[in-house]
């Protein structure tokens, strides 16, 4: 990003043609433009040791993140794993599980079983009789209630509502027509007494505060806000500049400082990993290690070897003292598959004709 210019371009205070918009620079006047430059100046004096001082932070930030933090997380996951998760899962998988387990079972042969028994062979036929029961009772009880309701509705009908009706056709609305257009006469001239009051109350207050109010903002409160808008506005341009060019130095002193430990730290400490670690870590490892690596490897086949032998001698005396306890198994009689001859097969047909007769 290049730097800002501060300086008004030839041609910018020209009238802007038909159809145009009026650009910012054209409607901002000569306020703004004495306002910007000092504002700047000062602002970018303020604002670039702080933002040298937060990208310094960030650095720091993301190398404790990477090189302590992360590394200290893994080491309190799998410790709180092998701690707390480990033994909490052994115990649910190998002492509640199975602890449940009986204790359901136990549930079921105690307490589910007789209650199935006593609900299916108890209480279910005393329900059911005491339903039959309960239903012969509710339908006579339904025919009185008919009966009765339907006397009641007519005594009702003729001692209350007849002459309810009676009442309110002939006394209650001719009463309370003649109430209503009083009424609406009253609230006439109530309505038009008070839309006079109102109409001299409006001019009142209209004279007495809203031109005075409306005098004060045009003509007082208007032009400061102006101003003032004008001020926060260059104020926070002047701000965002200053950041985005401090950002600028920063990262050229950040790419220094980078520079100078590369070749100060970095490098030297590549060249001792590349030209002196490495080859005394493939000594080692060609000199040391391999050998240890084979001879582990040799030990195990030989420890592997020795237990299945000792399997397979356990496996044969095994079988050996079953077979003097309780003798060798049964031989298995071959079995002929051969096809029959012709003269066999006569001789099985003609033995399975006499055998259908008798």
């Amino acid at each position: 990003m290049g730097m800002v210019d501060l300086e008004k371009a030839p041609g910018a205070g020209s009238q802007a043609g038909p159809g145009e918009p009026v650009r910012r620079s054209d409607a901002e006047g000569c306020l703004a433009v004495a306002i910007r430059i000092p504002v700047r100046v000062v602002v970018l004096v303020l604002v670039v040791p702080v933002r040298v001082v937060w990208d310094a932070l960030v650095v720091a930030g993301r190398f404790l993140r990477d090189a302590v933090l992360r590394p200290v997380g893994r080491a309190l996951a799998w410790l709180g794993r092998a701690v707390f998760v480990w033994p909490l899962v052994g115990l649910w998988r190998y002492a509640v599980v199975p602890l449940a387990k009986g204790v359901g079972w136990l549930g079921h042969v105690l307490l589910v079983v007789p209650a199935v028994w006593l609900y299916r062979w108890v209480l279910t036929p005393v329900g059911q009789a005491l339903a039959r029961f309960f239903t012969r009772v509710g339908a006579v009880l339904a025919a009185a209630g008919r009966g009765l309701y339907a006397g009641l509705a007519w005594l009702g009908r003729y001692l209350a509502v007849v002459p309810a009706v009676w009442l309110y056709r002939w006394v209650l609305a001719p009463v309370g027509h003649a109430l209503a257009r009083c009424g609406r006469q009253v609230a006439r001239g109530v309505g038009l007494v008070v839309t006079g009051v109102g109409f001299v109350l409006y001019w009142t207050f209209r004279v007495l505060l809203v031109l005075p109010a409306l005098a004060v903002w045009r003509w007082v409160f208007a032009p400061v806000g102006r101003f003032l808008a004008v001020v926060g506005r260059e104020m926070a341009d002047a701000l965002g500049h200053a950041w985005r060019v401090a950002g600028h130095l920063s990262r050229a002193v950040g790419r220094f400082l980078g520079t100078v430990l590369r070749w100060t730290v970095a490098e030297p400490a590549r060249w001792v990993y590349r030209s002196v670690l490495t080859p005394v870590g493939h000594a080692v490892r060609d000199t040391v290690l391999r050998p240890l690596a084979e001879a582990g490897r040799g030990a195990r086949r030989a420890a592997g070897q020795a237990l299945a032998s000792a399997r397979l001698s356990v496996r044969q005396a095994r079988a050996d003292v079953r077979r003097l306890l309780f003798g060798g198994p049964a031989e298995r009689q071959p079995v002929d598959r051969r096809e029959p001859s012709a003269a066999e097969a006569r001789t099985l047909g003609s033995s399975t004709t006499a055998l259908t007769k008798d």
